[in-house]
């Protein structure tokens, strides 16, 4: 699958992640990460890391939960199978999803 499609997978599953909170609290959070962290929306997925850190600033403790969503939207969208548990963070649960797109091994 071309980096693109990824992307624009990744993203889908960003917004729908984040529309579980509503869709107005999702577009705070879009216009505060543009705002404060210097994250626009269609760049979080070539500045992940910085998301993942931006959502942790914001929610603490509950960022996890939305991390685990939207990893876990991800791996549907794109129909793979891939255990984001505990063991491993955001970042790596994502390079693990593209890791099995593209027909790699992924350790965990």
């Amino acid at each position: 699958m071309p980096t693109d499609n990824f992307s624009r997978m990744l993203l889908s599953a960003v917004e729908e992640g984040l529309s579980t909170l509503g869709d107005s609290p999702k577009q705070a959070i879009l216009y505060h990460l543009e705002a404060h962290f210097k994250i626009k929306k269609d760049n979080i997925p070539t500045n992940l890391t910085e998301f993942a850190k931006a959502l942790e600033k914001i929610f603490g403790p509950g960022a996890d939960y939305l991390e685990k969503l939207i990893a876990k939207r991800l791996s549907e969208k794109l129909n793979v199978e891939c255990d984001c548990g505990e063991s491993i963070n955001f970042i790596e649960c994502v390079d693990n999803i593209k890791r099995i797109v593209k027909g790699e091994h992924v350790t965990t």
